[in-house]
C-alpha cells in the first residue's frame, strides 16, 4: 500500500518532509533553483584549468581554487572571451563576476560569467608577497631551520617535469661531477592545475625513502603565471615539513618563487644544482693527489732533518772520539774528588777547633771546676741540695760532694752568720769551702 501523499498535500518546507510525505525530485530541484537564482552576482577568484568550445555562443570553463583541490563549472558567452585583451588560456589566474545558476534537468550548480578579468602580474606578485610575509612570520624561511646537505648523498631524489630539460640538466650535471651518483626521478606536472598536487606527492614519496639523502625540485624557468605552483602555500609547507634536505632549482632570477626561500638551498638553475649535490670527482682526485704529494714532501723533509741531526750527533767528540771524552771526564772527576777531600779536611779542622772551645767553656762553667778550688756540695739523704744553715739541724746526716768523691757527715751544730751573702753574689750555687 502506498502511503505517499498526493501533490496537493506536499509539505511546504524541507523540515516538514518525511518518509510518508517526501518531495519529488522536480520539487526539490525547483526549490534549489529558486534559492540559487535569488542569490546576487558574486566575484570569484581562481585559476582557469579547462576551456571547452562546443560550438555556438557558449564557452565552458572550469575554475579551480588556487589552494585546495576544489573547482566549479563556469559558462560564458564567446563574445565575453573575445573582448579580452589577451586570449584566456589554461592556468590563467582570473577574477570572474558571475551569476549563480542551477540546471534543474541535471541537478548541477554552475556560474554564468558576465565579466572576466585576468589577474595581472602585479596582482599575482602582491598576493605572493602577502603570503611571503605570512610564512616568514611563522619562521618557515629562517636560516636556523635549514638543513645541511650531505657531502656525498647515497641517492639524489629529483622532482621535475616529464621529458623536461631540467631533468636532463640535473642528471647530466650530477653524473659529470660524480659518475657513480644515483638519481631517483619522480616526474610531475610543473605548471597548471595539478602541479601543486603532483609535486607535493612526488616530494612526499622521495622524502619517505630512507635511501634518499637530498631532494631537488627542478624546473627550467618560466613566466610568473607558470611558476605560481612553486609559490603555493600547500607546497611551501610540505617542503618546510620535509625530513630530507630540499634544493630549489627553478631557474628564475627575477620574481623568485617562495620555494627558493623555504628550500634548504637554492640553485640558480637545474644545471647549477649539480654543483651543490655532489663533489667534483676530478677535483677530489686532484685534491687527494695533492695531499699525498704534500705528505710525501713532509716525510722527506722530516727524514732529511733527522739525518742532519744524526750527522751532527756523530760529529760531536762523544761520538767521534769517546775515549777522549771519557779521559776528560775522568780528569774532571779526579779534580772534583780532590776538591771534596780538601773541603772535608778543612771542615774537620774547623769542627775540632770549635769543639775544643766548647770543651773549655764547659770546664770553666762546670761545678767540678769550682770544687777544685776547695768548695763542696752538700745535699740531704734524698739528694736535695742544702744551700743554707737554716735548712740544717743537729744530728742530721748529709752527703758532702768533693771534687774527687763523696763523704757522709753528721751535723753537730749550726751557727748562722749575722750577714749572709747569697750564693748568687759569689757565683757558686750550693757550694761550701772545705
Amino acid at each position: 500500500m502506498n502511503d505517499v501523499q498526493p501533490n496537493s498535500r506536499r509539505p511546504p518546507t524541507a523540515a516538514q518532509t518525511s518518509a510518508q510525505a517526501p518531495w519529488p525530485v522536480r520539487l526539490l530541484t525547483s526549490k534549489i533553483h529558486g534559492h540559487i537564482t535569488r542569490m546576487p552576482p558574486v566575484w570569484v577568484e581562481g585559476q582557469v584549468v579547462q576551456i571547452t568550445h562546443r560550438g555556438g555562443v557558449t564557452v565552458y570553463l572550469t575554475l579551480r581554487d588556487t589552494v585546495v583541490d576544489q573547482s566549479l563549472p563556469v559558462t560564458a558567452n564567446t563574445r565575453l572571451l573575445d573582448a579580452l585583451a589577451t586570449p584566456l588560456v589554461d592556468g590563467a589566474q582570473v577574477v570572474i563576476r558571475a551569476e549563480p545558476a542551477y540546471w534543474t534537468k541535471r541537478g548541477q550548480f554552475n556560474l554564468h560569467a558576465t565579466d572576466i578579468r585576468p589577474v595581472g602580474v602585479g596582482e599575482l606578485l602582491a598576493q605572493i608577497e602577502q603570503l611571503k610575509r605570512l610564512l616568514a612570520a611563522e619562521g618557515l624561511f629562517a636560516a636556523e631551520r635549514k638543513k645541511r646537505l650531505p657531502f656525498l648523498p647515497r641517492v639524489i631524489g629529483l622532482v621535475c617535469g616529464r621529458d623536461s630539460a631540467a631533468e636532463h640538466d640535473v642528471v647530466a650535471g650530477v653524473h659529470r661531477r660524480w659518475p657513480s651518483a644515483q638519481v631517483r626521478i619522480r616526474r610531475a606536472a610543473v605548471q597548471g592545475r595539478t602541479a601543486v598536487e603532483e609535486v607535493t606527492a612526488a616530494l612526499a614519496a622521495l622524502d619517505g625513502s630512507e635511501e634518499v639523502d637530498v631532494v631537488v625540485i627542478a624546473r627550467g624557468g618560466g613566466s610568473v603565471e607558470n611558476l605560481l605552483p612553486f609559490s603555493n602555500e600547500a607546497l611551501i609547507r610540505a617542503v618546510a615539513a620535509a625530513r630530507t634536505p630540499v634544493v630549489s632549482a627553478i631557474g628564475h632570477e627575477e620574481d623568485r618563487p617562495l620555494l627558493d626561500l623555504v628550500a634548504d638551498l637554492r640553485a640558480s638553475t637545474p644545471t647549477d644544482a649539480a654543483r651543490y649535490l655532489v663533489p667534483d670527482h676530478a677535483a677530489e682526485q686532484a685534491g687527494m693527489l695533492q695531499v699525498r704529494q704534500r705528505a710525501r714532501a713532509a716525510w722527506r723533509n722530516r727524514l732529511r732533518a733527522e739525518r742532519e741531526t744524526l750527522t751532527t750527533l756523530r760529529s760531536r767528540p762523544a761520538m767521534s772520539s769517546p775515549a777522549a771524552v771519557v779521559g776528560e771526564q775522568g780528569r774532571h772527576i779526579a779534580d772534583l774528588r780532590q776538591r771534596a777531600s780538601r773541603a772535608t779536611t778543612m771542615r774537620l779542622q774547623q769542627a775540632r777547633t770549635e769543639l775544643a772551645g766548647l770543651r773549655a767553656n764547659a770546664r770553666a762553667l762546670s761545678p767540678m771546676t769550682t770544687m777544685d778550688r776547695g768548695y763542696a756540695l752538700i745535699h740531704d739523704q734524698d739528694g736535695v741540695p742544702l744551700t743554707s744553715v737554716r735548712s740544717l739541724h743537729q744530728d742530721q746526716e748529709v752527703t758532702v760532694v768533693l771534687h774527687d768523691g763523696t763523704a757522709s757527715a753528721l751535723i753537730a751544730a749550726t751557727s748562722p752568720l749575722t750577714t749572709t751573702t747569697s750564693p748568687a753574689d759569689t757565683g757558686d750555687d750550693a757550694a761550701t769551702p772545705h
